[in-house]
């Protein structure tokens, strides 16, 4: 089976026909689907889907949009979240310098504390970097070794962040932008690490070729999955084994549940 170790299932985009989009993603060949919390609303949202679901995993952690609601009591109902067993990592947070949808400072903050919590809960992380590369750097370097792993997301870094997180040990996910024309990092593709290899859609963003201009879903996986085995010269099965083994040693035991199809999901 493959694992779309990034989807935001629980965002509005999906309210209306959730339940047939996991029947497509299973009939592609997902069998789990990692349910990202980019708030604390939303890690509610998201630990509601996985709770009773075999097959669904949740994160709970706060988007650098978010940073500027990063408070004590934020960090409380984290925690609370992060001790429900469907919950498997800490995430997505990050920089972004992008959008800088939140002051850069509160961003750090908001970072800094969620891979400290990491580290104190023995959580894997989840990180979204964008126009970020040399303050992602800096704080890898620090935290890097301190949390279980470190999960770079739909990964489009420069070298610096490459090599930091060879360092590390951090795993690269690779998400739909592979399949784009203007992609241009090839070498993290093909100079990633087997045990260290990831396939995500970021569901409903970032659609692959040739699902490019719809709403992305979980099913889409295997476009991505075909592509980045199409890119290091490997048999499609063979990544796909892979990569899941790889999701299962990163969010642990919980990933080699699968979802019924015709399971309720609300």
């Amino acid at each position: 089976m493959l694992v779309d170790a990034h989807c935001h299932l629980a965002d509005g985009a999906f309210d209306a026909d959730r339940s047939d989009v996991l029947a497509r993603a299973r009939q592609a060949g997902v069998g789990h689907v990692v349910v990202i919390g980019e708030s604390v609303a939303g890690s509610e949202r998201a630990l509601a889907l996985a709770r009773d679901a075999a097959g669904l995993s949740a994160t709970a952690g706060i988007h650098p949009h978010e940073a500027a609601t990063w408070s004590p009591d934020a960090a409380r109902r984290l925690r609370a979240l992060l001790a429900d067993a469907a919950a498997v990592a800490v995430g997505e947070t990050g920089l972004d310098y992008h959008y800088d949808h939140a002051p850069r400072d509160a961003q750090r903050a908001a970072f800094e504390a969620q891979l400290a919590l990491a580290a104190e809960l023995g959580l894997p992380v989840v990180v979204h970097a964008r126009a970020a590369d040399d303050d992602i750097v800096v704080l890898l370097r620090a935290w890097g070794r301190r949390v279980p792993a470190v999960v770079l997301h739909s990964f489009s870094g420069g070298d610096a962040l490459f090599a930091a997180g060879m360092e590390v040990g951090a795993y690269f996910s690779f998400s739909g932008m592979i399949t784009f024309k203007n992609w241009t990092h090839a070498e993290a593709v093909t100079g990633c690490p087997p045990d260290r290899l990831l396939v995500e859609t970021d569901a409903p963003f970032l659609a692959p070729v040739p699902h490019r201009g719809r709403r992305n879903e979980p099913a889409f996986v295997r476009a991505t999955a075909e592509a980045l085995a199409q890119r290091r010269g490997e048999p499609f099965a063979e990544l796909a084994q892979r990569t899941t083994a790889n999701a299962r040693r990163v969010f642990g035991d919980r990933i080699a549940t699968t979802f019924d199809p015709g399971e309720e999901t609300a």
